[in-house]
């Protein structure tokens, strides 16, 4: 199966006014794209985990007002749902396609990865790709530059994501809208599997 990437219509369906629309142009748009990519990459990140990594693409049915303003495809260990467990993501807002391993607040396994973050911060920071980035809220397009963070960055996060219960924590790459990787299906696949398998150490210590 070939996957052949993405496009500026993809990213507009985020610029569709009104939930109802938003959400039908999602469906007959996108989601087919995403579901696409969760069953091609599973081989993949099974492999790479050693352990069968499903697919879930966001539904989002609590929606009742606001239209979503991101979408995703989410791989995690169990077949039943993702959200409670340390998982990869790849979606995107109006801006651009991220790339990334997510912890987030549903997550008790957020206090394993608090401790490691606090105690190994200075490793993590040596470990993590420079042009990576770093978010604590899953639903805001920006984040910080893993580049510009100190290992006192990473202790305060640390101890936010122990301490703060609806915290949640989130590290990968973005590809701005518009970069020809988008829509070379082959290439992006590849750069995806390896963001995967330079995510994976902050995968493996969440356990």
């Amino acid at each position: 199966m070939t996957f052949t990437g993405f496009t500026k219509q993809d990213f507009d369906v985020f610029t569709v006014p009104g939930l109802e629309p938003r959400m039908e142009a999602l469906i007959q748009v996108l989601r087919p794209k995403l579901d696409e990519l969760g069953g091609i990459l599973s081989p993949y990140l099974s492999a790479l985990c050693g352990e069968e990594m499903f697919p879930h693409v966001a539904k989002h049915a609590r929606r009742t007002i606001n239209p979503p303003h991101d979408s995703w495809v989410a791989w995690g260990s169990s077949k039943r749902g993702y959200k409670a467990l340390p998982h990869f993501q790849v979606g995107m807002f109006a801006s651009h396609l991220f790339i990334i391993f997510a912890v987030i607040y549903e997550s008790p396994n957020k206090l394993i990865l608090a401790k490691y973050l606090d105690k190994h911060a200075s490793s993590v920071k040596k470990s993590i790709p420079a042009e990576f980035y770093w978010s604590m809220d899953h639903m805001d397009p920006g984040g910080q530059l893993h580049h510009d963070l100190t290992t006192s960055d990473f202790k305060a996060m640390a101890a936010k994501l122990s301490s703060v219960k609806k915290s949640e924590i989130l590290c990968g790459l973005r590809i701005e809208q518009g970069d020809p990787i988008l829509s070379d299906g082959d290439k992006l696949v590849a750069k995806v599997e390896d963001t995967f398998e330079k995510l994976l150490p902050l995968y493996k210590v969440s356990f």
